[in-house]
């Protein structure tokens, strides 16, 4: 199967899970500024989704240009990753309901938890279809920028029991140092290009 058609059905998926997002803000009621800024932490709940999903949606691009054939046991693990991103839109709806109570605030921190490990999962999965020379295992290397997510995730689920509060820190932590794009398949990219 050429990428084409996995990268088409995964943008227009990630784009219905931004909409499903979108929907969820609400205009406030009445027409001041104090009703709108009732409307704060909903707004940051979003920002805060919508930019995980864009995270993901960029690095998604990169991962993709290292494929140049797509098999079954790929179509899966990235059918795995964009289900745990449907649900993101769902987390962040719960998360903002209940004020950034306890459960909700850990589990939307598996909602982030667990398209990370469906990502990591993806690129082994590619790795593996790619065989010993693949540009992927090339360009991330011991991949500790994605490893070292995993683990502030799970330190934030287990903190949102004891200070929701940190555990947010932690998830906007990890949102900003994936902000900074991962160059790294773009440099192996840019290296051969210079070489040929």
């Amino acid at each position: 199967m050429e990428k084409e058609r996995l990268t088409a059905f995964s943008d227009g998926v990630i784009a219905i899970v931004i909409t499903i997002m979108v929907l969820e803000l609400k205009a406030p009621h009445g027409d001041s500024w104090a009703d709108l800024a009732r409307l704060t932490p909903t707004f940051l709940g979003y920002v805060l989704s919508f930019l995980y999903v864009a995270i993901y949606w960029n690095n998604h691009h990169h991962l993709l240009s290292t494929v140049t054939r797509v098999n079954g046991s790929i179509l899966w693990a990235n059918m795995h990753l964009l289900f745990w991103l449907s649900l993101v839109p769902f987390s962040t709806a719960w998360l903002d309901e209940n004020h950034f109570a306890p459960l909700p605030t850990a589990v939307y921190g598996v909602s982030l938890l667990m398209p990370a490990i469906a990502y990591f999962m993806l690129q082994k999965t590619i790795m593996r279809a790619q065989g010993e020379g693949s540009l992927l295992r090339k360009a991330l290397g011991a991949d500790l920028k994605s490893k070292g997510s995993l683990l502030l995730y799970i330190i934030g689920v287990a903190l949102a029991f004891v200070a929701p509060a940190i555990s947010l820190a932690l998830y906007v932590l990890v949102a900003l140092w994936w902000l900074v794009p991962d160059r790294r398949i773009e440099k192996l990219f840019e290296q051969e290009e210079e070489a040929s």
